[in-house]
């Protein structure tokens, strides 16, 4: 014998009630996946171009200069032949850059590989010289503008000693 079953009533529209709830947090999630994304991207081509930067910059300075009859490295120098070449894709009113290399004796941008310090013992007490490495920092600022979520600021900073 069969059992006789009952006919269920037809739920209209809870389907359509239930992506109306689910398919807006869908989307949301998908899009903050999207701009994480796209954010790491960003900050992955700063940090880029401030490491090519601040490798550009230590390679140029005042003994490359003199060794091929031109002018040291300044940051507009950088910018030209390091940063800007790897900003594809960025608004250049966005990108902000600075360039700061050790300062000498008389507060100019000393360019030259290393510099003599002088530095006080602690057990001792005597004072000595020590040799040491000039470094070039290169900070690369780039201002997002999201879209969606207005602009945010993407900022890496690079330090490499002066190695020619």
């Amino acid at each position: 014998m069969m059992l006789k079953r009952k006919k269920r009533k037809a739920r209209a529209g809870t389907i359509l009630a239930e992506a109306a709830l689910v398919y807006p947090v869908l989307f949301l999630l998908v899009l903050a996946i999207i701009l994480l994304g796209l954010g790491v991207f960003r900050y992955q081509q700063v940090a880029h171009a401030a490491r090519e930067a601040s490798r550009w910059a230590s390679v140029h300075g005042a003994q490359y200069a003199k060794e091929n009859s031109a002018a040291a490295a300044t940051p507009q120098d950088v910018y030209t032949n390091a940063i800007a070449p790897h900003a594809a894709g960025m608004q250049a009113e966005g990108l902000a850059y600075t360039v700061t290399w050790n300062l000498d004796a008389s507060g100019n941008p000393d360019k030259r590989p290393t510099r003599l310090v002088q530095t006080v013992d602690p057990a001792t007490g005597l004072t000595r010289q020590v040799v040491v490495s000039n470094t070039v920092a290169v900070t690369v600022t780039y201002t997002w503008n999201t879209g969606l979520f207005g602009t945010l600021p993407v900022s890496s900073t690079s330090v490499n000693t002066i190695s020619y």
